[in-house]
């Protein structure tokens, strides 16, 4: 819609005018406009055309380069000053997530979120826009799924005050190193703490994000009941990224494998509900991609079952082998 001009005025809920008739649009009105809630139809677009899927999966990794570049600016200042540009946040970045997150299907966002040499700031852009949609999933109003965006964006913030000799550590990290990154839980936790227009909850996320239910996380160890929803919500998220990223110390590890870690996790250290959603939403897109065997031979995804997603039908040469039933092979890679 970027560059096309609207029909007629647009307002706010309130009356306020928004944008006049036959303006241009700028990537800071559509920002503007998701602010107030409001989303651009068809029919308010003069000689609309629908965008083909090459030229929307363009839009999608334009905006999401913007906005890398947008917190790492951001980030850096953070780590300069230990003052986060919270209203910044929330008007430049915040609103193109939301967008982005419902423009593109769960694959194509998990490979434009893929780390390269910027894994510390994608990383929190994945991680927000995943958590946004988990929200969503989960049935909470526009208030929650702000605050919950917004968190997840900046769980990792206390890592700004961690060497960067340590994060890009390209080995094992001592006992020492490892204590100290361990720490950015805390240091997350006492920035946002300090910063005005967060909320404790929204703290709170910085701090518990590598608590695990089972009580084998950090910084606390704390159990199921002592974290918070939104805490869990991005820990399994976190964890989705971390494990399909690039790092300076570690290869990704493959897609599908990750998503057989989460199952796993699901059960003792991820919450259940939260993790089980999470892999059908995935899954159900990945309806119709290739896929290779653990045994060699090429199929193509063509149902997943609600009851056990991570082994969907399959169809290879005009027959089909249901992974529930032969569990004997299973998925070695998606394509």
């Amino acid at each position: 819609m970027i560059g096309k001009r609207v029909q007629g005025h647009i307002f706010s809920n309130r009356g306020v005018l928004l944008l006049s008739a036959h303006s241009v649009i700028t990537r800071e009105h559509i920002e503007l406009l998701l602010r107030h809630g409001i989303q651009l139809s068809k029919q308010d677009i003069e000689g609309y055309e629908e965008p083909s899927t090459e030229q929307k999966k363009d839009h999608v990794e334009e905006e999401i380069h913007h906005s890398v570049q947008r917190i790492t600016e951001y980030f850096d200042s953070i780590r300069l000053t230990r003052k986060v540009p919270l209203a910044d946040i929330r008007e430049n970045i915040v609103p193109a997530l939301y967008e982005t997150s419902r423009s593109a299907t769960l694959y194509q966002l998990f490979m434009f979120m893929q780390a390269r040499d910027d894994y510390t700031y994608r990383h929190n852009l994945a991680v927000a826009m995943f958590s946004n949609l988990l929200g969503g999933w989960l049935g909470m109003d526009k208030q929650e799924l702000a605050q919950l965006t917004t968190a997840a964006l900046l769980h990792d913030v206390g890592k700004m005050l961690v060497p960067d000799y340590i994060l890009n550590h390209p080995g094992k990290l001592t006992p020492e190193q490892f204590d100290e990154v361990k720490k950015h839980a805390v240091y997350g936790y006492e920035i946002l703490k300090a910063t005005t227009g967060i909320t404790h909850r929204q703290a709170l996320v910085a701090l518990q994000h590598h608590e695990r239910l089972d009580g084998s996380g950090y910084p606390y160890g704390l159990t199921a009941s002592k974290i918070d929803l939104f805490s869990r919500i991005v820990s399994v998220v976190d964890v989705f990224h971390a494990m399909t990223s690039k790092r300076v110390y570690r290869d990704a590890s493959p897609f599908y494998e990750v998503l057989l870690q989460i199952n796993k996790d699901a059960y003792g250290r991820l919450d259940p509900r939260i993790a089980n959603l999470f892999i059908r939403k995935i899954m159900a897109t990945l309806i119709g991609q290739q896929v290779m065997l653990t045994d060699g031979r090429m199929g193509v995804i063509v149902m997943v079952p609600e009851h056990d997603p991570t082994r969907p039908l399959v169809q290879v040469d005009g027959q089909y082998i249901d992974l529930a039933k032969d569990l004997s092979v299973h998925i070695r890679q998606i394509f």
